[in-house]
């Protein structure tokens, strides 16, 4: 590749990466269904056929939007709960980094939540990729949950999956409840839900229930 061709090309990239830091913030604030070429347009004052250059239709742009949302999550949330030891300090800090993510992120909300509710009921390519993202993030949550057990931090009966299931609904839940609470009411009550749930899911020898009888 000659020197214009390498400039040209990191121009490209650096547009693009420009126009979905915009998709992103717009899709966490008033969902996909809304974010269109136009709206983009106008949002960062480049051109429609500019847009067009990188996305060729409005479903291209609100994929790429997701993939990057869900690059970004797994950037601020997963990367480093990674290099948190396994078990339960590692299931904490998923849980801990995901609640906080839209706000360290600066969103206005978490635009793969967005895209969960709004194409809940509608069949598609976005409801589709939606949900092949749902599937693996709770795949992975219940990985780490797998690693506690084995850890011996919790019983070899929980069922791992439920727990996957159950820490997506506390975030899910607080994320809807800091719009009327607040964010630091919200977060505290989704800690206090999850610490509920992984002691009900402890070795009965190390529960705080047993503890106490």
């Amino acid at each position: 590749m000659n020197a214009l061709a390498l400039r040209q090309n990191t121009k490209g990239e650096s547009t693009r990466a420009q126009i979905l830091d915009a998709a992103v913030k717009m899709a966490a604030e008033g969902g996909f269904e809304a974010l269109t070429i136009g709206s983009l347009a106008e949002k960062t004052g480049l051109s429609k056929s500019g847009l067009f250059a990188h996305f060729g239709s409005k479903l291209d742009l609100q994929i790429a939007t997701l993939d990057e949302a869900a690059r970004r999550f797994t950037e601020a949330v997963f990367l480093p709960a990674l290099k948190v030891p396994r078990g339960l300090r590692r299931l904490e800090a998923l849980f801990e980094g995901w609640v906080d993510w839209p706000g360290r992120a600066e969103l206005k909300g978490c635009p793969i939540n967005a895209a969960s509710e709004e194409y809940n009921h509608q069949p598609g390519p976005m409801r589709d990729a939606v949900m092949e993202r749902q599937r693996l993030l709770e795949r992975e949550l219940a990985k780490a949950a797998k690693m506690a057990v084995d850890a011996g931090e919790l019983d070899t009966t929980a069922d791992t999956a439920q727990i996957a299931f159950e820490m997506v609904g506390i975030v899910l839940s607080c994320y809807r409840c800091e719009q009327l609470m607040g964010h630091d009411v919200a977060r505290q009550r989704a800690l206090t839900a999850y610490s509920r749930l992984i002691d009900s899911a402890r070795p009965l020898a190390a529960s705080p229930a047993a503890a106490r009888r």
